[in-house]
């Protein structure tokens, strides 16, 4: 059978943009009638999405699932990798934890997952007109190219082109893109048919030299040089990489803080919070105190929940938080932070690091145990203080028991979740994504301070961004180009 119209954007290094150019592109092609389905191969991310078919992707996959108008499955990104450590990572194959290795043996476990990906990739070419495939890294870190699924290994197992986007707000975009032809194989120079230089700042016929200096050196032609797109600071980020370019909003009447924990999870949680404009959303990295004068302290999800308990107190947030709590302030915990505001969490079988328990913050009387079986589930129900209604998603492994649970945050269609304190101000659940619902966002930020609803409609702002990104790649990117490099007819 002919193969599926497919390109793979590739990096010459990460962050440089391949995610959010695949999503513009999702955008752009769907809406000229294809079907378009966004894939990568292997992603390390700890921000990661519930799928529809019940498993878990980036992501990153899941917002250019969005950009194609289909729902995220878990083929779209058949190997997921989450740090709890510095040198170990859980191992998510098609949806599902299957182990957690150190880096040095994921090295030689990586080459049997070559099966998965292309299973994966196959299912998904089937129901396309066109696959947009991600790249992670560079293909330029030839000292893992050996077993490599997630760049050039990918793109000759399935036989499918290149393109390269490199970052010149970085700078050095020259060095990289002439340094990436430099170290690949001559086979792979041929699959790589083209360039985009992204993130340009200024007038973009300034760089006409440059361009014509990487095309004397690599003979590779340039797809486009796309201007830097500020938006893209409203669309969900990969990776906690996106945390230190995050901007001080300066002051607003509504004040969260939020700590940066060393393996903080699935933060996209706090997106819609930042979109308002009466919030001022305060990421708190380690070393810095907790601000005194924040209304609201939300402690996110994680990781390595024993682990990040450790880090929280290792920077002296537990003082600046019940310091918080007896001036009257208020705490939500999201998942893993839900975890630590109990009053014990016990990993006896060492799942997420050495076995053992720990004493957690007791904000709530509560007791965790964290378990094998891991939760991936969508849901909807209430908010039960304010009656309005929610949607999310669970992803956590765990057992929580304990008195708190008597009187619950949420219901979740006649089953509880969560817990709060009896004067409202301490509370936590295993729901994510509850801000996107525009409703129980007005009223819970209500509960902190008298405002009045500035009408923000969350998602829909999402899909204009998505919109307004096609809109630019579609000026700035030869998109009839690529898709006769993806084989197009």
């Amino acid at each position: 059978m002919p193969r599926t119209p497919a390109v793979m954007v590739q990096g010459t290094g990460s962050d440089v943009g391949k995610s959010l150019l695949v999503a513009g592109m999702a955008r752009a092609f769907a809406r000229r009638g294809l079907t378009v389905r966004p894939f990568k191969p292997q992603n390390m991310s700890n921000n990661a999405a519930v799928t529809a078919d019940g498993g878990e992707i980036g992501r990153a996959q899941a917002l250019q699932a969005r950009a194609a108008g289909v729902a995220p499955v878990i083929d779209m990104n058949p190997v997921l990798l989450k740090p709890e450590t510095e040198v170990g990572a859980q191992v998510v194959v098609q949806g599902r934890r299957v182990a957690t290795l150190q880096a040095r043996d994921y090295g030689a476990f990586k080459p049997s997952l070559m099966g998965a990906v292309l299973e994966s990739y196959e299912r998904l070419s089937a129901q396309a007109d066109l696959v947009l495939i991600e790249g992670a890294g560079s293909p330029a870190e030839v000292n893992l190219r050996r077993g490599d699924i997630a760049n050039m290994g990918f793109a000759e197992a399935a036989d499918v082109p290149v393109i390269l986007a490199a970052d010149i707000d970085r700078g050095g975009v020259i060095a990289s893109l002439v340094g990436t032809h430099a170290v690949v194989t001559e086979a792979e120079r041929a699959r790589i048919r083209g360039y985009i230089v992204n993130k340009f700042r200024g007038d973009v016929r300034l760089f006409d030299g440059g361009l014509t200096v990487i095309g004397e050196h690599t003979g590779w032609h340039s797809l486009g040089v796309v201007p830097y797109f500020p938006e893209a600071r409203k669309l969900p980020a990969e990776d906690a990489v996106a945390l230190q370019h995050l901007q001080d909003e300066g002051p607003r009447p509504i004040r969260i803080a939020v700590p940066v924990f060393s393996r903080i999870a699935n933060f996209d949680d706090l997106d819609p919070l930042r979109a308002e404009e009466d919030v001022a959303v305060t990421m708190v990295p380690a070393g810095q105190a907790l601000p005194g004068d924040t209304d609201l302290v939300i402690l996110p999800g994680s990781k390595s929940t024993i682990g990040d308990l450790g880090y929280f107190r290792a920077q002296g947030w537990d003082i600046d938080l019940a310091a918080h709590v007896r001036r009257g302030g208020h705490v939500l915990g999201l998942c893993g932070g839900y975890q630590m505001m109990g009053r014990r969490l016990d990993d006896p079988d060492g799942i997420e690091g050495p076995r053992g328990a720990v004493d957690g913050l007791g904000l709530l009387d509560l007791e965790t145990v964290l378990t094998p079986d891991k939760t991936l589930v969508e849901v909807t129900g209430r908010h039960l203080p304010t009656e309005t209604a929610i949607r999310g998603y669970e992803m956590h492994i765990g057992r929580t028991t304990g008195p708190a649970l008597e009187s619950p945050l949420l219901d979740l269609g006649g089953r509880a979740d969560g817990a709060r304190s009896t004067d409202g101000r301490i509370a936590g659940c295993y729901v994510h994504g509850l801000f996107a619902s525009d409703a129980f966002r007005h009223a819970f930020l209500s509960t902190l301070k008298s405002r009045t609803d500035g009408g923000l409609a969350f998602d829909a702002g999402v899909d204009a961004t998505l919109d307004a990104l096609a809109d630019h790649l579609q000026t700035h990117i030869d998109l009839d180009r690529v898709l006769a490099i993806a084989g197009y007819r």
